[in-house]
C-alpha cells in the first residue's frame, strides 16, 4: 500500500571535495592527512507532486572503512568513490515510489553488486568490504531522506511512524520489532544541547614540551589549551592496542594534565572513552589494561564510560574473543563490526554490551540499529568520521534524537576546521564551543536538520 506522500527520485547529482587536514590524525596503526568528501544533491517528488530538494555528506574515510593489505590507499579510495557514483547512478534509477528509508534498503540489495563491477573495472586485488560499501553509499541516502522533509516541509525525523512509512521495523529486521515503527525509539524534538568528545590521537601533544614547532594558527595545539578553549569534559582516547605500556602510560598522562587544568577552571567531572580500532590481540589485552589503569591512575579508571572496538572487526573470524568479563568491568561497544543485523545479534553473543552508531553507514541503518540497540538495552553513543560540516550535523542530529545517547564525538574541528568554514556562521552553536556541549536544539530545520 502506498501514500501520497511516498517519493520517486527525479534527479541526483555528486560532487568531490578534497581537503587536507590541519593536523595528522593516527588510529589503528594508520596516519590520515586530508579528506575527500563525497556530496550528493537529490531532487525528489511526492505522488501528490510535491518536490524538495535535499543534501548528504560523507568524508570517504576507506582508512578506516577499508584498510586494506594488498590495495594501496588511493586505490581503495577512487573505488569506494566509483562505488558511490553507481550508487547515486542507481538510486537515480528506481522505478518505485516509497519511503525514503525503504528506498535506500531496497537500493542496499544492490551494493555488492555494483561494488563488484567496481571490483572488476579496475581489476582490484579483493573485495570491497560491507562497511566501504555503507561509507559510500552513506551520503546519497542523507540525501534523498533530506530531501523528503523538504518535500513535506517537516523533519525527517518527523516522518518516521505508520503515518508515512508503509512497511515496520519487523520488515528490516528480520520480523524483530514486527508492528513497531522509528518514530517509537526517536525524539521529536531535538536534545537541546550534548556533550562533544574530543578525540585525543597518538600524535596529539598533551603538554607543550611535546610540540617541535607551533603551527600558531589560532587553534589550540595542547590538550591543555584544548580543554581550556572549549571547556571539554568528554575525551576519546586513541590507543595502540599491542603496548600495553604505552596505553596504561598514555592514559596516565591524560589524567594528569586534566587533574590540573580542569581542577584549575573549577571542574570536577569529566569523562574518558578509549578506542583500541581492533588493535587489541584479544580480550586478555583489554582485561590487563583496565587492571593496570586501575592501579597506576585509579580516577582515570573510574572516569571511562566505555571501550570502543578492542578487538578485530570480523566476529566470525574471530569467535574466541569473547568480551563477556570485560563488559562486566566497562560497556564494551562494537563499531567497525557493526554492519548489519546479523552483526549487532553475533556481538551480543560475544559479550558485547554496546554499540556505536555512525551516519556514514547509512541514515536508514544507524536509526535501524539504534532502535533494536534499545530493544536490548545496549550501551549506545555515536562517533563520527572526522565529520565536518554538513556531514558533522547529521551525525549531531542522529544522536540529538536517540534517547540513550549522552554525548556526541566531534573531532572535524580539530583536524581538518577548514571543511568547517561557513557553516560555523549558520549553527554557531555546532560549532563555536565553549562550555563542552554542543547546541543540538538548532537541528531542528525541514529534512535532516541542517538545511541551511
Amino acid at each position: 500500500m502506498t501514500k501520497s506522500t511516498d517519493i520517486r527520485i527525479v534527479d541526483i547529482s555528486t560532487t568531490l571535495e578534497n581537503i587536507r587536514y590541519r593536523t595528522p590524525m593516527k588510529f589503528g596503526g594508520r596516519v590520515v592527512t586530508d579528506v575527500t568528501l563525497f556530496n550528493v544533491n537529490a531532487t525528489v517528488e511526492t505522488q501528490d507532486g510535491r518536490l524538495g530538494k535535499g543534501h548528504g555528506s560523507m568524508p570517504i574515510g576507506n582508512a578506516w572503512g577499508w584498510p586494506s593489505a594488498v590495495e594501496p590507499g588511493d586505490r581503495t579510495l577512487d573505488a569506494m568513490i566509483r562505488l558511490g557514483q553507481l550508487v547515486a547512478a542507481a538510486a537515480g534509477e528506481l522505478p518505485q515510489h516509497g519511503h525514503p528509508i525503504e528506498l535506500v534498503h531496497d537500493l542496499s540489495h544492490d551494493y555488492a553488486s555494483l561494488a563488484q563491477r567496481v571490483v572488476d573495472q579496475m581489476t582490484l586485488n579483493e573485495g570491497i568490504p560491507r562497511l566501504a560499501q555503507l561509507v559510500s553509499a552513506s551520503p546519497i541516502d542523507a540525501a534523498i531522506n533530506d530531501a523528503y522533509g523538504d518535500a513535506l516541509q517537516n523533519n525527517a525525523y518527523n516522518l518516521l511512524s505508520s503515518e508515512h512509512m508503509n512497511r515496520d521495523l519487523g520488515h528490516f529486521l528480520e520480523g524483530k520489532l514486527t508492528g513497531r515503527y522509528l518514530d517509537e525509539f526517536t525524539l521529536r524534538t531535538p536534545k537541546a544541547k550534548m556533550p562533544l568528545y574530543h578525540l585525543i590521537g597518538a600524535l596529539d601533544p598533551l603538554t607543550d614540551s611535546e610540540i617541535d614547532q607551533r603551527l600558531n594558527d589560532g587553534v589550540p595545539e595542547t590538550l591543555g589549551e584544548w580543554i581550556v578553549a572549549d571547556g571539554l569534559t568528554h575525551m576519546k582516547i586513541k590507543l595502540a592496542g599491542d603496548d600495553l605500556e604505552w596505553d596504561v602510560a598514555r592514559v596516565a598522562a591524560i589524567e594528569k594534565v586534566n587533574l590540573e587544568i580542569q581542577h584549575g577552571r573549577g571542574c570536577e567531572k569529566w569523562w574518558y572513552s578509549t578506542d583500541f580500532n581492533e588493535k587489541c590481540p584479544n580480550v586478555q589485552y583489554l582485561l590487563d589494561f583496565l587492571q593496570r589503569i586501575k592501579e597506576v591512575a585509579p580516577t582515570a579508571f573510574d572516569r571511562i564510560q566505555y571501550i570502543e572496538q578492542p578487538t578485530n572487526r570480523n566476529l566470525k573470524a574471530y569467535p574466541e574473543n569473547k568480551m563477556h568479563e570485560a563488559a562486566i568491568v566497562k560497556p564494551v561497544v562494537i563499531d567497525e563490526s557493526l554492519v548489519d543485523l546479523e552483526s549487532l545479534e553475533l556481538s551480543r553473543e560475544q559479550g558485547y554490551s554496546g554499540v556505536a552508531l555512525k551516519a556514514c553507514k547509512g541514515h536508514g541503518e544507524a536509526l535501524m540499529m539504534g532502535a533494536l540497540a534499545q530493544h536490548y538495552e545496549l550501551f549506545l553513543c555515536v562517533q563520527d568520521l572526522t565529520c565536518v560540516g554538513a556531514s558533522f550535523l547529521h551525525s549531531a542530529s542522529i544522536a540529538a534524537r536517540i534517547p540513550s545517547v549522552a554525548a556526541i564525538e566531534g573531532n572535524g574541528r580539530q583536524y581538518c576546521p577548514r571543511g568547517n568554514e561557513g557553516w560555523g556562521d549558520k549553527f554557531p552553536a555546532m560549532f563555536n564551543i565553549s562550555d563542552g556541549t554542543v547546541g543540538t536544539s538548532l537541528l531542528n530545520k525541514h529534512g535532516l536538520g541542517y538545511r541551511l
